[in-house]
């Protein structure tokens, strides 16, 4: 008995396994949603004008054809909403995976050399932090917009996203890794290291990095919902995905204009696809840092 009441106490919440499968079943959705759209929105001839405006099919008026009806160009708002969760979900994975690496060679620089190495590193991370994330997003998607050519900020806007955002995100992740660092170079094992000749890049990859690296996973797992938000708010300013290649912030922007028109769902149903997939990384966010913060472990 003792032992099954152990086994039921490390189980993860009701909630935690409800927002895993959510997340689970929306990044099935992400892969193989060229598969699963009714449509692709990104070809014109698969739409028509004709059908434009229609309500979801459970509303008077509605179309069996279109289960969450229809935007203003005739898009059936399921194939929309599905490249539109595929776009902000790769963008915001791209944007950590970026910020990640990132912040986690510049941390263990700084940690593993100390001194004027250390200085540089964190004055920057200064810097960068006294500046909102939306802020330099939107200058960083300004001046490529007034230095390239509309086709080539279209061919790579996704790739400006994905730096805007984490040009700015990377010093969390170099913050908490020159800290751990800085523990791990005073340890017997790296001082033993040093003495026998191993080539310090060696050090920081084979010894220190695997001693940090569940702090990076837990910053990683948190920070995505805030990419996926700051990607949504620079689309819903303009300053992110073309409404050619819509996410679900351009998605909204694009609803906005009809919202009060009584076109209610063309903004609500990707606003709320929206906030089912930020929930659904906060709440196992959540559970990942309280799962590895030792002081909690211990009680």
């Amino acid at each position: 008995m003792a032992r099954q009441a152990q086994l039921i106490q490390r189980l993860p919440p009701v909630s935690v396994i409800v927002a895993t499968l959510v997340l689970a079943t929306m990044l099935v959705l992400v892969i193989f949603a060229p598969m699963i759209a009714p449509m692709d929105p990104r070809d014109v001839s698969s739409y028509s004008l004709m059908d434009a405006e229609i309500p979801p099919a459970f509303m008077d008026g509605g179309d069996p054809r279109f289960l969450l009806g229809t935007d203003n160009q005739g898009r059936d708002l399921v194939s929309v909403i599905l490249f539109g969760l595929r776009i902000s979900v790769l963008i915001g994975i791209g944007a950590v995976l970026f910020a990640a690496m990132m912040g986690v060679l510049l941390g263990l620089v700084a940690g593993f050399f100390g001194g004027r190495v250390d200085s540089v590193v964190m004055r920057i991370a200064d810097v960068l932090v006294s500046f909102p994330t939306i802020l330099v997003a939107l200058l960083i998607s300004g001046i490529a917009k007034a230095q390239l050519d509309a086709d080539t900020v279209l061919a790579w806007a996704p790739a400006i996203l994905v730096f805007a955002i984490a040009i700015n995100e990377w010093v969390q992740y170099a913050r908490t890794v020159r800290a751990s660092s800085m523990v791990e170079v005073s340890r017997d094992y790296v001082r033993a290291a040093k003495v026998i000749g191993l080539p310090a890049r060696r050090i920081m990859i084979r010894h220190i990095l695997p001693n940090v690296i569940s702090a990076v996973m837990v910053i990683a797992t948190i920070n995505l919902a805030g990419a996926i938000l700051t990607e949504a708010t620079l689309s819903f300013l303009g300053a992110g995905m073309p409404p050619t290649y819509p996410s679900l912030g351009t998605l909204i922007r694009i609803g906005n204009e009809f919202l009060f028109s009584g076109l209610w769902w063309i903004a609500v149903m990707p606003a709320t696809v929206l906030v089912i997939l930020v929930l659904a990384v906060n709440v196992i966010g959540d559970y990942l840092r309280d799962r590895f913060n030792p002081k909690l472990m211990a009680r």
